[in-house]
Formats: structure tokens, sequence, C-alpha cells
């Protein structure tokens, strides 16, 4: 028997709309990014896009837990000798743009490459709930429904 690979032209993608209200991010960012790469198929194959295209809403209001809300610190750097800057995780949720928080942790759980880029450009995050991707027909994932861990209270 011979080992599959899928080819691209063969990869059949659907739309998936996750509502990310009080998920717990590390938990949601794991599911989006098993969506995006596309391991929850049996075709999966790790050198092609065979992900689904995935988008967030509410991303303003997805929950840590413990203390990490206050305690979490996103790093980056500007370029410059010294130039690291830290910022908070609350600092970020209550910001300009809350859905950052969730797309970081999505980005850091791929693998780089130029793969990465691409299956990148399939997840679209909004911080309300609204969205323009109606026409598309988005089936609901309720990741509150698969663990109860999932949810923070």
């Amino acid at each position: 028997m011979k080992t599959f690979s899928l080819k691209p032209a063969d990869v059949e993608k659907k739309w998936v709309i996750i509502d990310a209200e009080g998920l717990v991010v590390g938990r949601l960012a794991s599911i989006i990014a098993m969506r995006l790469r596309g391991k929850h198929k049996a075709q999966y194959t790790p050198h092609v896009d065979c992900g689904d295209n995935v988008i967030v809403i509410n991303a303003d209001k997805v929950k840590f837990t413990g203390r990490k809300y206050d305690q979490k610190v996103y790093y980056h750097h500007t370029g410059y000798p010294g130039g690291i800057k830290e910022r908070s995780a609350k600092f970020i949720l209550e910001g300009r743009f809350p859905e950052r928080v969730v797309e970081k942790a999505v980005e850091r759980m791929l693998p780089r490459g130029p793969l990465f880029r691409k299956i990148l450009g399939n997840l679209r995050v909004y911080k309300g709930s609204e969205h323009p991707h109606a026409a598309q027909q988005p089936e609901t994932l309720d990741v509150a429904a698969l663990n109860r861990k999932n949810v923070s209270a």
C-alpha cells in the first residue's frame, strides 16, 4: 500500500466561524492552529495547505486563566540596540487591537516557513461580532462544547 499524498488541486477548504467569547486563549489557539494546518482531516499532508479558513469573532472577550491577564508579557524588538519592548496582555486587550492576542497565540503555534505565511492568511480575527464573510456561509464550530476546560468561569 502506498502512502497517500494530497495534491493542492484536490484540497477541499471549508469556512469555519468560532465565537471566542469566554474561551481560554491557549486552548482556543491550539484548536485554531490545528484547523488552519488541516491536521483534523484524514488526508492531512504536511507540505500542502489543506486546512480550513477560520474566522474568529469576539476576540476582545477571550479569557486568561490564573493571573495571566495581569502578568503575561508580550515582547517585541524595534531592531535598534536596547530596543526590546514589552506589553502586558491587559494592555493589549484593553487597547486598540485586542484581536492581536489571538493572532499571536495562533501564529506562535505554527511552524515557520513559506507554508506558514500562506496558512496564516487563512485566519481572520475580528474584535466584535460582525464579520464580512457571510457570503462564504461559514459553519459554526462550538469550541466551548469540545471540552469544559475551554471556557473560563
